[in-house]
Parts: structure tokens; C-alpha cells; sequence
């Protein structure tokens, strides 16, 4: 699998981009307007632009980095075979409240199965800030490298990711099934920490489903 496919072209889906080219994958970048609004970016980046229905038919990969508002936006039949990484992440500020949310009964990347239907995903690539996507990397060290967490109920579909995660220049830690996605989710000790192995391993043990850190306290880390 080299071509992976970017909904989203803000500051995450750029950062996703130049991620995954350094790591030797062809890219294609779209966003929910017309892929001409692309073209400075591309251009900078050195990716390719399409619009969404061709970024999904374009990547053996489908990465999702939109707000989370909008999942249900997502077009169930293009991407019902596709390996899907969620990188959503839900704040009630931005995006309204979802009950199941906010009483604890789901997970974000459930709820977006439960939309697509059964499709393989993989949550991942959420647990980091934008500006640390490329800086945090280290493809060419094996020591002490920044962990990053994923969560899916398809055994085959996390392997992939996991070598992704790898080849990208992090170590990674394996959360379980999509219904422990919570462990990492925003506002989790977890949750956009720079942490290596161990160090994740500790926080995804220690996060409570019912309480979280304070608001954007992660971005002070």
C-alpha cells in the first residue's frame, strides 16, 4: 500500500501530507471546496490535489482529518473497502453535543463505523498536535521515540497502520478495539503528550473514562 488518500487539508491534513511523502508514500490532498484552492499547498508540499471522491478512489489508505461535525458527511458507499484511519477527535465547543458522547456510551471512531458501515478503521495519527506531526518524527532512530496509540477491531487493518506508524519515524502502542479509542481521545493523559513507549503504556492504563484533564492543558505540555 504506497497511495493514501488525505480528507482534510488543514493544518493536520498538510502536516499528514508531508508525513507520509517523507516516509516514501504518494499523497493526495482534498479538502470540501474545489481542488483549486489546493494548488499553493500542493505546490509547496509536493503532493497531489483532487477532490474527495477522487482522494478516496486514489488511496489504498484513506486518512480522515475533518471536524468531527461533519462525519456523517462522509460517503458510505466510496468508502466501504477502504482502509480508513480516524483521526477525529470530538470538542463539544466546535462541534455541538452528541449525548452518546457526552454520557460516555461510544467512541468517536464507533460512531463513524456505525455511519460507513462495517469498514475497517483504525484510529490513529488523533493523539498529536499539528505542529508536532513532522517536528516529533525520527524515521531514522530506533531509541526513545514518541509513542503514538491506536485502537480498531480488524486485526490486519491495525498491522498495517502500525508499520505505517513505524515507518513514519514513531514507535506505537496497540489500545485494543475501537471501544477502548476512548483511552486516547481528547482530554486523556494520553492525548497529545509527547510520550515514549512506556511512558504511553502508563497513561493509557491510567485514563478514567469519567473525568478528563483540564481544557487544552495538552497543548501546554
Amino acid at each position: 500500500m504506497k497511495n493514501i488518500g488525505i480528507l482534510g487539508a488543514g493544518f493536520m491534513g498538510q502536516a499528514f501530507a508531508r508525513l507520509f511523502m517523507q516516509a516514501g508514500y504518494e499523497v493526495m490532498l482534498s479538502n470540501s471546496r474545489s481542488k483549486n484552492s489546493l494548488f499553493s499547498v500542493a505546490s509547496s508540499i509536493g503532493c497531489h490535489i483532487g477532490n474527495q471522491t477522487e482522494a478516496i478512489e486514489f488511496g489504498d489508505i484513506v486518512l480522515i482529518a475533518i471536524p468531527f461535525v461533519n462525519y456523517t458527511d462522509l460517503p458510505v458507499t466510496l468508502l466501504k473497502d477502504k482502509l480508513i484511519i480516524d483521526t477525529m477527535n470530538y470538542y463539544p465547543d466546535r462541534d455541538g453535543h452528541f449525548t452518546e458522547l457526552d454520557h460516555y456510551q461510544t467512541t468517536t471512531s464507533e460512531m463513524l463505523v456505525k455511519h460507513l458501515g462495517n469498514a475497517k478503521v483504525v484510529k490513529a495519527f488523533n493523539a498529536i498536535l499539528a505542529k508536532d506531526i513532522v517536528k516529533d518524527a525520527k524515521p531514522n532512530e530506533r531509541v526513545n521515540r514518541r509513542a503514538l496509540p491506536l485502537a480498531g477491531d480488524d486485526a490486519v487493518a491495525k498491522q498495517t497502520v502500525s508499520k505505517l506508524i513505524e515507518q513514519c519515524g514513531y514507535d506505537y502502542v496497540d489500545a485494543g478495539n475501537l471501544a477502548n479509542g476512548w483511552r486516547f481521545e481528547r482530554a486523556k493523559p494520553a492525548y497529545c503528550i509527547p510520550l515514549n513507549r512506556e511512558q504511553l503504556l502508563q497513561a493509557l492504563d491510567s485514563a478514567d473514562r469519567y473525568s478528563e484533564l483540564p481544557h487544552n492543558s495538552w497543548k501546554q505540555a
